[in-house]
């Protein structure tokens, strides 16, 4: 029903993303002199806390009780909430180059915020502060994480990591002789965004408009305003013609091997220069107007190439080329 399959693991990313910011704490014990006798890489994993907490006193059979290595860290996802106050113009487009002949575009992402749950899970007071020491420092309130979230637009944006809240427990499970449980709860926002399918279209080469030239809504005078790319300089390399002879920078009327190519009022071009053909005087001699759409006149050789710029090279034009516009005015009774 709802139509175009997207996809952009965009979760998937933040979700990934925020683990990696604890994916490489560690814990130390020290001598009496300072020294650094011992040094551990807390454990990451996702999952609920109660998961763990479960598999501390796990007992796979009567007779013996085996826990999981402590300390170490778990997160989770706990929910997903709309941001209204980051919500932009949804109908703002961002447009990217798709080679030479389509445009990629996306509409503008809708805001999230995904919340996170990170626990640290010890046995002793010191090793769990000693966690929590190397976190807190980096969010001041917030940290932010660059995410490439489409791949396609390749659309990098920040994204902001917020510390909510703390909480802290220091618990015996079941009766005083069974294993000590210290725990921090640390509560996380991410601010996200969703983005929608890409879409692919073709460059826009031609606009129209129609429009009353009064607001008297019994008139029916209407003037139809058109505009299409106009290439400024040859795209097809087509050859029309050649040079009988050589010319300067000065000269005006020179001869071609053929001219009924050649029309009055349209535009040729030879080597870097376009010129624009004013008549032809007879036999296969034109007049021109030399240096036009901002080249310059210069010296041509005999033989050089004469190229024609019509509707096919308008037609080859793409998005990164200069051109100007064909333009056409309608007016109606």
């Amino acid at each position: 029903m709802l139509g175009v399959y997207t996809y952009n693991k965009i979760l998937r990313k933040t979700v990934v993303a925020f683990g990696t910011l604890f994916n490489n704490i560690e814990v130390r014990k020290e001598n009496t002199d300072g020294s650094t006798y011992s040094r551990m890489k807390v454990p990451l994993a996702y999952g609920p806390r109660q998961k763990f907490l479960a598999r501390l006193t796990e007992q796979p059979d009567l007779n013996q009780k085996v826990g999981i290595t402590v300390p170490r860290l778990s997160f989770e996802m706990t929910g997903i909430s709309y941001d209204s106050s980051r919500k932009l113009s949804p109908i703002t487009a961002s447009l990217k180059a798709a080679g030479s002949n389509s445009i990629k575009k996306q509409f503008t992402p809708v805001p999230y915020n995904i919340d996170f749950e990170l626990n640290i899970i010890s046995k002793t007071n010191d090793e769990a502060i000693e966690i929590v020491e190397q976190i807190l420092p980096v969010f001041q309130p917030s940290y932010n994480v660059t995410l490439k979230l489409v791949e396609e637009m390749e659309d990098f944006r920040d994204v902001p990591i917020v510390l909510n809240n703390i909480s802290y427990s220091d618990d015996y499970e079941g009766s005083f002789d069974t294993r000590k449980i210290t725990l921090f709860t640390l509560q996380f926002t991410a601010k996200t965004y969703i983005f929608g399918p890409v879409g692919n279209t073709a460059p826009i080469k031609k606009a129209k408009v129609d429009y009353h030239t009064n607001v008297d809504l019994n008139s029916t005078r209407q003037v139809a305003y058109e505009v299409t790319p106009k290439a400024l300089t040859d795209q097809n390399q087509d050859g029309t013609t050649t040079l009988s002879a050589d010319i300067t920078a000065k000269t005006l009327t020179f001869e071609v091997a053929d001219v009924v190519l050649l029309s009055i009022g349209g535009y040729i071009e030879i080597g870097n220069e376009v010129m624009k053909v004013k008549s032809k005087p007879g036999g296969d001699k034109i007049t021109v107007v030399r240096g036009m759409n901002g080249t310059s006149a210069s010296a041509h050789a005999a033989g050089a190439a004469v190229d024609l710029i019509n509707s096919a090279d308008d037609a080859l034009l793409d998005s990164g080329d200069d051109f100007g516009f064909n333009e056409l005015i309608s007016v109606f009774e």
